[in-house]
């Protein structure tokens, strides 16, 4: 298991923070139990940022006609919905929720070009409000295989998640397990898909990234 190069400045910043507060507790805290408390609370702090950014070392299962799940966590949603931003009509929708612990690295569902990639400001409502997907902060990029068949991903951040990051762009190489983003902090990925895909999840499944099969063409 490696840490995503995108959390090294945020890890830094948090060990600084937490030697600094753990120094004036030692110092300044008469009260053994407040002090050990506090002390344990810091160091579970900079356990869990360093936690958060982890890439695990994951075999990519590469098959053919699968829409792969391109994030850790829980399926939340799964209905049909219309989709206006890209497909402009009906498509089933997969949402999986990503709470602050799961791995937070996103990658390609499928081997393909990147068809399309917009990013959109907005709020920050909690990641599981229906609401999150057209409301919040989010980028949407598409992969379309060499049948002309796509899937649109929508990172979408959440109460925590402050940023997005996306490295797809239109006309990109996609590859299936391939990595193209991270978003920080607790937040979902939603999945948009043709209607008459094979669905492979129910509602409170959890899926792995590069491995769980969401659906079949």
């Amino acid at each position: 298991m490696k840490i995503h190069h995108e959390g090294y400045k945020i890890i830094f910043i948090t060990t600084l923070v937490v030697a600094i507060l753990g120094y004036l507790c030692y110092q300044f805290i008469p009260n053994d139990y407040t002090k050990s408390f506090l002390l344990v609370c810091l160091a579970i702090e900079l356990v869990w940022t360093i936690s958060f950014f982890r890439v695990p070392a994951r075999e990519t299962l590469e098959i053919k006609n699968a829409i792969v799940s391109a994030a850790d966590g829980k399926v939340v949603t799964i209905e049909e919905v219309e989709e206006t931003e890209y497909f402009k009509g009906k498509c089933l929708m997969i949402s999986v929720f990503m709470s602050p612990f799961n791995v937070h690295v996103n990658w390609y569902p499928m081997n393909g070009k990147v068809s399309y990639t917009q990013y959109h400001p907005g709020k920050y409502l909690a990641a599981y409000n229906p609401k999150s997907s057209t409301l919040n902060e989010r980028n949407t990029v598409v992969v379309t295989n060499n049948e002309g068949k796509s899937v649109l991903m929508r990172q979408i951040a959440g109460v925590m998640a402050r940023r997005i990051i996306s490295y797809a762009k239109k006309g990109d190489v996609a590859r299936q397990g391939g990595e193209f983003g991270i978003i920080r902090f607790g937040s979902r990925v939603d999945f948009f898909m043709p209607t008459d895909v094979k669905l492979e999840v129910k509602i409170g499944d959890k899926v792995k990234a590069k491995q769980s099969v969401l659906a079949r063409f």
